[in-house]
Order: C-alpha cells, then structure tokens, then sequence
C-alpha cells in the first residue's frame, strides 16, 4: 500500500486528531490485509461473511478500513493460539451485548491462553480491578492474568480510547508497525513505509546504504525487506555502470 506517494522522506506522527477519520476509510486491500495478519484471503473474505462473527460489514470487493482490519488480525492472532471460531464468536458477541462496543476486538485490550479470550477489567472500571481479568466466553467469569500467552502481544493501545493504535504486524518482536498516525497506516519501520526499503532494493542499492540514509539498523532494514517478501539471499545483478569520468 502506498499512501504517502513516492519519495522517501521519513513521515511523522500526525499530531492532530485528523488520523481518527481515517479509521473507518476502506485503505486496504483484502490480500494485504491477509497477507498482514499472516492468513489467507480466502480466510479474511470468510470471517466477514460469517453472519454469527459479527465483524464490521464490508462490501463485496471492497477494501478494509484500520478498524476492520485489527479486527481481523486478532481473530488471526485467537485462530493461531488455538481458538475455535465457535470461542471467537461467543467472545465478541458477549462484548457487544454486555458493554456495546461497536467493535470490540479492536477497541478492548486482550489477551488469550489459546482456548478462551480475555480483555482486562481496568479499562471499564476505573482500574479498581487491575491484574483480573474477564474471561468473555463464559459469561464473564473472572481469570488470572499471570495464566495468559502472549498470542495477542503485538498489539499497543491508546490510554484514552483503548483503541488499538499500534500493531507490531511483522511479529511481537519486530520492528514493523501498522499505525494509523503514522505513513497513512502503511507498515513502517521506524516511520519509513516498508515499501520505500523494497524500491530502494530493486533499485539495486546496497542495504547498508539504505540504512545509512534513514538512519536505521542494517538489521531492522532486513527485517523491512524480508516483510516486502524479499529474497536476501538471492543474487542481484551488478548496477549498470555509470559513466566514466575522463
């Protein structure tokens, strides 16, 4: 996706409450979104089509908005910690039902054990209940924190809102973001979209000049490219020569 046309110039963390509007704009596509989540097309087409999931409506063909594309990454991150779909249902139908929110599963911190799906009391009680948690599929009976896993840790959230805002897309460890202040929601590294670094490699320039000119890890500017499905290892050809100086 390229939100931010063509140069390279490092965007900013948009500063104004402009970025909030954007968040229900269809920006992506339903292979990127697939390919973001690390699931398939076919899977994130389903999901929406699942009348008992009720995630955000989309239009047939058309694109997903910031929103409805957290949704999908963490009934991604529940399938892939061993969530059943059945699980994933009756968790997002107990929030909608029990604290009306619109879209829960990108506006509730959670966590899962792999099995059941929890979201944390403090951010609708006013904290008084911190370190608990609320199991949402069985009716909102109360589990520990300290048994979760970390399926659902690539996700940062806004303390006001307690909306997702940041997701660490490439993996809980990686540097590449997905953040809706930032490059227009594009996957980033440090501010950069990821698909400036993959220019800049069939362009044919070295990665450590790449890294050089952002100012960034040789690493971290891998990490981008291998995200773009760049194959490191391959050979590139030589630049073509440039003119010779008489």
């Amino acid at each position: 996706m390229r939100a931010n046309g063509e140069g390279a110039t490092i965007p900013t963390v948009t500063h104004s409450e402009a970025w909030r509007e954007r968040l229900n704009t269809p920006n992506y596509q339903i292979g990127e979104a697939a390919r973001y989540a690390r699931t398939s097309a076919s899977n994130v087409a389903r999901w929406h089509k699942d009348p008992d999931l009720k995630l955000p409506v989309k239009e047939i063909g058309a694109e997903l908005s910031y929103i409805q594309l957290i949704e999908v990454a963490v009934v991604a991150r529940c399938r892939d910690a061993g969530m059943t779909m059945r699980r994933i249902r009756e968790a997002r139908d107990y929030l909608e039902r029990t604290l009306g929110v619109a879209n829960p599963f990108a506006t509730l911190r959670f966590k899962t054990d792999g099995k059941e799906l929890f979201f944390d009391l403090a951010q609708t009680n006013e904290g008084q209940f911190i370190g608990n948690l609320v199991n949402t599929n069985f009716g909102g009976q109360l589990a520990w924190n300290d048994i979760l896993g970390e399926a659902l840790e690539e996700f940062d959230y806004d303390g006001d809102s307690d909306l997702a805002v940041r997701w660490r897309v490439g993996g809980a460890g990686s540097p590449i973001l997905i953040d809706p202040r930032v490059a227009f929601g594009a996957p980033n590294l440090r501010g950069v979209p990821t698909w400036v670094f993959k220019e800049r490699w069939v362009g044919k320039e070295p990665i450590e000049d790449t890294a050089s000119d952002f100012g960034l890890d040789v690493e971290d500017v891998r990490q981008a490219l291998e995200f773009e499905h760049i194959d490191l290892t391959s050979v590139r050809e030589n630049r073509e020569p440039t003119d010779l100086l008489l």
